[in-house]
């Protein structure tokens, strides 16, 4: 053996462990290829190394990498490569940055190891993954110092790293100095404004964008569904299909919860329709978000037929399900469905028990609430948080238990906030209990003092008890502190536009139209009203 390895050059005997290391698929098959290589004198090989790495990138095994590496007395660039890169793959961005940094100070004489295009885009990635913007900005001088300015991938992911250190400033620098610029670009600089929630200027880079990708309306729909701008959602969604493009299922995702918000039933039904022809009713997050879009446009029925025929089923699946029944009037199917969670290998999480919770309380079902408050932590280990506790005093507020309300209040662990005041005080009006309204109101005025509604709710408590002494001196407070009512709102659906109205507002471009219309009806109201009053009281000799 010792005379073959002797005749084989170390170019043949690498040619023939990379055929076997091409075909290796597993940990397993390429630690038996490593210790083949280490039997014939070539752990040191860079070249073979290197592949090892490589392979081990690929099954997510860096310790393994690790190990190879350091063996290695005098690695090369495209091992200091494979490594690196190994690392970026793996999160294990400090440990990027560290062997870039023995890169630059390997203290070789001959064959110098330096950085290359390849290098910088896994480490100025990692430099971003850290959030560390002051290496970053030195990682960007080395690149200018080794003359890599002007490659795309290195200026792009340059962009990149200056947007997740929230420093548009420096993104915007680069924007500008770079020769070509692809959709990559373009997208990078949209999505740090929106991070930012500075949609204005995300919009108007994205007018000024050459080549809009699907990225690049999916961005703009979801920015402006985050920030509550439904119709704007609703718009670009729609001009993006006038374009040509056509939405995939990060698309529908982002526009889903705008047409929830704005009861777009019938576009959330187009979208229902699209998703099941294009056969992407298979990802669980495209049910989990329609059938939040049901519900909240008040089908919950829809919703409930769609979560049926789910193939597979996660947590958010159970939790929106059951949420939706509970706010729908279906108190006990919501109970139920909890129930049958409970028999798959789904465990509940705090979510579902919000919905669970709110269930019971609606329903009025005291001690299956309360038992099922207790099964937090005694069975799932959940330690219970201000939601479920706004939900346990909701519980016992409807029961009429205000005592036993007001002491859970005093004794939660957490602080409790406007909600579970809010809950209170909701139920001393059903229940009428003035002593304990105003104990509610007291903390009310801490947290939120310019809540009009509930000022209005404490006066009614007034009114309902015949204390109009009351009642006056909630309504000459309120006209004191110049407060006003937050105007309702209301939105219609026609021809898959939705219009959202606000009260006294009279800027839409058809608002004259609309009062023209509603005069009529008044008119046409009052002469019914008119004819009414002149029938005779008895007409019963008029009945055949």
């Amino acid at each position: 053996m010792a005379a073959i390895s002797g005749v084989l050059t170390v170019r043949l005997l690498e040619d023939m462990f990379v055929s076997a290391l091409q075909n290796c698929l597993n940990l397993v098959q390429l630690k038996k290829i490593h210790a083949q290589i280490t039997k014939f004198s070539l752990s040191q090989s860079n070249f073979l190394v290197t592949k090892m790495v490589d392979i081990c990138d690929q099954n997510g095994d860096l310790d393994y990498a690790s190990l190879l590496f350091k063996h290695v007395s005098e690695p090369n660039n495209y091992l200091y490569n494979a490594i690196i890169r190994a690392c970026t793959h793996n999160h294990k961005h400090g440990l990027t940055i560290t062997l870039y940094k023995q890169m630059l100070r390997n203290p070789q004489v001959q064959d110098s190891v330096f950085p290359i295009k390849f290098t910088y885009p896994f480490v100025i990635n990692s430099c971003g993954g850290l959030g560390c913007h002051v290496v970053g900005k030195q990682i960007h001088g080395h690149v200018h110092k080794f003359g890599l300015n002007g490659n795309s991938f290195i200026e792009n992911s340059l962009l990149r790293m200056y947007v997740k250190c929230d420093d548009l400033a420096g993104a915007h620098e680069v924007f500008e100095e770079m020769r070509e610029r692809d959709a990559v670009s373009w997208n990078s600089l949209i999505c740090g404004h929106i991070k930012l929630g500075q949609m204005g200027k995300a919009s108007e880079m994205f007018e000024e964008m050459p080549n809009k990708s699907i990225i690049s309306w999916t961005a703009i729909i979801s920015g402006y569904t985050r920030i509550g701008c439904y119709a704007d959602s609703l718009d670009v969604f729609r001009r993006m299909q006038m374009n040509g493009v056509k939405p995939d299922w990060v698309s529908l995702i982002a526009v889903l919860p705008a047409c929830a918000q704005l009861g777009a039933l019938e576009l959330g039904k187009w979208i229902n329709i699209y998703a099941d022809r294009n056969g992407l009713l298979r990802k669980t997050c495209i049910c989990n978000a329609l059938i939040e879009m049901y519900a909240k446009c008040g089908n919950v029925d829809q919703a409930l037929q769609l979560f049926d025929q789910m193939p597979q089923r996660d947590i958010i699946s159970w939790s929106t399900m059951i949420a939706a029944l509970a706010n729908h009037g279906k108190e006990r199917e919501a109970i139920q469905l909890f129930q049958e969670m409970q028999t798959t290998k789904v465990e509940p999480n705090e979510i579902s028990f919000v919905g669970l919770l709110s269930a019971c309380a609606r329903g009025g079902f005291l001690g299956e609430g309360l038992r099922y408050f207790g099964s937090m932590r005694s069975d799932y280990n959940i330690e219970p948080g201000i939601e479920h506790y706004s939900c346990l005093v909701d519980l016992l507020g409807r029961a009429g238990c205000l005592d036993r309300a007001l002491k859970l209040v005093k004794n939660m662990p957490v602080k409790p906030d406007s909600a579970v005041w809010g809950s209170l005080l909701n139920s001393c009006r059903t229940h009428g209990n003035l002593e304990i309204a105003i104990i509610a109101m007291e903390h009310l005025i801490e947290l939120e003092p310019d809540d009009t509604g509930n000022y209005v709710l404490l006066s009614n408590i007034y009114a309902n008890l015949g204390m109009w002494d009351g009642v006056s001196k909630m309504r000459k407070f309120i006209r004191s502190k110049s407060m006003k009512k937050t105007p309702g709102c209301s939105s219609i659906e026609a021809n898959n536009v939705v219009q959202e109205f606000v009260s006294g507002d009279d800027s839409k471009p058809f608002s004259k139209d609309i009062y023209r219309i509603l005069e009529i009806l008044a008119f046409d109201q009052s002469r019914v009203n008119d004819c009414l009053e002149t029938v005779p009281d008895n007409t019963s000799q008029y009945v055949f």
